[in-house]
């Protein structure tokens, strides 16, 4: 049996201000990539995260885009 597909895309970049989520450069945002659970899309916003920690204006984001497709689904 397999577990139902659930979207989670990864993307992140450098923001204007690190209080706010706004990046400071559209063009520059990265997309890291889609993922059918959240654990996969964990594992790869922390590996971004980890890899830009010298960066105090980059910041990775899941964005959990099944909910955004159909908000009924968890």
């Amino acid at each position: 049996m397999s577990d139902k597909q659930l979207l989670h895309l990864v993307i992140g970049g450098e923001l204007k201000n690190v209080s706010d989520i706004e990046f400071r450069d559209l063009s520059q945002v990265e997309f890291v990539g889609a993922y059918a659970n959240y654990a996969d899309a964990h594992a790869a916003w922390k590996a971004k995260a980890q890899a830009t920690v010298d960066n105090a204006h980059a910041r990775y984001f899941i964005i959990h885009a099944h909910k955004l497709l159909d908000p009924s689904l968890d």
